[in-house]
């Protein structure tokens, strides 16, 4: 046994016996390091330059660089305010089922075949980490053989929550770091060669943090790998409507997936599509075989959900739930959400533009083929170092930037930044 576990034990076994003189049960706790993304974000706070970019956080800016409340989410929250008949009570265990149903109609689509055969269902969860640990969680309770692939690299999280609801997790090559873009031929190698029935987390777009997504080619032969090997299929979708505007579009993969006869998760998070980052909104969508399986399914989320959250709360969902069920406020959604989009894509360009006109070495056309939110810039950690100590701009040690941080007072000097430390650094 290690000392740090005897240590531990010894406290654990004094506290117990009432030992006046027994050390503190926590004695032998560790300190951990600060999760990397809001060190980084508190670091932009604590720094007093007045050009400082903030291009860490995942967090829609506008062109004044300042938070975005949509509109559509502001007519609705005044709608709610005014709705007397609201109140305070409990939601059901697995959510608001009018929530539920609309977000598994939106990502899945209302003609799915799914749909219609009534073999799907929805649980709201605490955004899309919530939504990915239940689902973890659920598969781990039934299938705690199996290991878990996620892509390499992924979004922080992943490794983590998988990883406490206790599967071995190992990962798929998913970037080539000399093209810039997807190591298509490795992820399908890693497919093929992973043990049957392997749980593989893919991202539905805008691949966090590359920006690079599959063609709908190279999606159509992910699946039929995976479908061979008995894979089961588990989408993270963060971005819906954010990565390309449109919500058919960025929901393409999971659609196809399921009219290929998949039975799939797919964690769903409002946080980026409807800017609401604090109200913690998100649903596990689930397609199962059979409407029977979906019922049963259905009952043993909720009694995870009942052990972990009891209930899930109601804010966000009214408004979410409020835009999903209204076709004229549904219709304001998506032109907000082609606002964010096109602002983004906008900037992208901006950027290259920029980096062309200062005869930056290297190619930078990555920047602009890439979709959603992040850039993976292939800027190394050490020229990272030099960019946020000598320009203050902040982004995380691999390089990858949020594109909503830039705008057009911010973008240029961005890129001179850039050329600063390709040059140099």
């Amino acid at each position: 046994m290690s000392t740090s576990a005897t240590n531990r034990t010894l406290a654990i076994s004094q506290h117990l016996s009432g030992n006046a003189t027994a050390v503190s049960v926590f004695e032998a706790v560790e300190n951990l390091p600060l999760d990397p993304i809001f060190a980084l974000s508190a670091a932009y706070v604590a720094d007093a330059d007045s050009n400082k970019i903030n291009l860490g956080i995942g967090a829609y800016r506008d062109n004044d660089g300042k938070p975005w409340v949509l509109p559509v989410v502001r007519q609705v929250e005044q709608s709610l305010l005014n709705d007397k008949s609201l109140n305070h009570e409990y939601l059901a265990i697995d959510g608001l089922r009018t929530f539920t149903d609309a977000s598994a109609k939106m990502i899945l689509g209302s003609e799915s075949i799914a749909v219609k055969e009534k073999r799907f269902l929805g649980v709201q969860q605490i955004s899309g980490t919530g939504a990915v640990r239940l689902g973890s969680d659920f598969l781990f309770k039934i299938n705690k053989n199996a290991t878990v692939y996620i892509s390499d690299p992924t979004w922080g999280n992943h490794l983590q929550i998988f990883g406490d609801s206790g599967f071995t997790v190992k990962t798929y090559k998913y970037w080539n770091a000399a093209t810039r873009g997807l190591a298509f031929d490795e992820f399908l190698e890693s497919l093929k060669n992973a043990p049957l029935g392997s749980i593989f987390v893919l991202h539905a777009c805008a691949h966090n943090p590359t920006g690079v997504d599959p063609t709908h080619e190279q999606w159509k032969q992910i699946a039929a790998v995976i479908k061979e090997r008995k894979h089961f299929p588990f989408f993270d979708c963060a971005y819906q409507g954010f990565a390309s505007g449109s919500l058919a579009q960025d929901a393409w993969a999971v659609r196809y997936f399921v009219e290929s006869g998949f039975e799939i998760f797919v964690a769903q998070s409002y946080s980026k599509n409807f800017g609401l980052y604090s109200e913690r909104c998100g649903c596990l969508t689930v397609v199962t075989s059979t409407e029977q399986q979906a019922i049963n399914v259905r009952s043993q989320l909720c009694r995870l959900n009942r052990s972990s959250i009891s209930n899930p709360p109601a804010y966000g969902a009214r408004i979410v739930n409020a835009v999903l069920n209204d076709p004229t406020l549904f219709t304001e959604w998506e032109e907000n959400l082609r606002t964010m989009a096109h602002r983004i894509i906008k900037m992208r360009s901006e950027c290259v533009r920029h980096l062309t006109d200062l005869k930056t070495p290297g190619s930078w056309d990555h920047i602009t083929s890439q979709i959603g939110m992040f850039s993976y810039t292939g800027l190394t950690k050490a020229q990272v170092k030099v960019i946020k100590e000598k320009f203050h701009v902040y982004m995380t040690d691999n390089g990858r930037i949020s594109m909503a941080g830039l705008n057009e007072g911010n973008v240029k000097r961005f890129a001179e930044a850039v050329d600063y430390v390709v040059r140099n650094a």
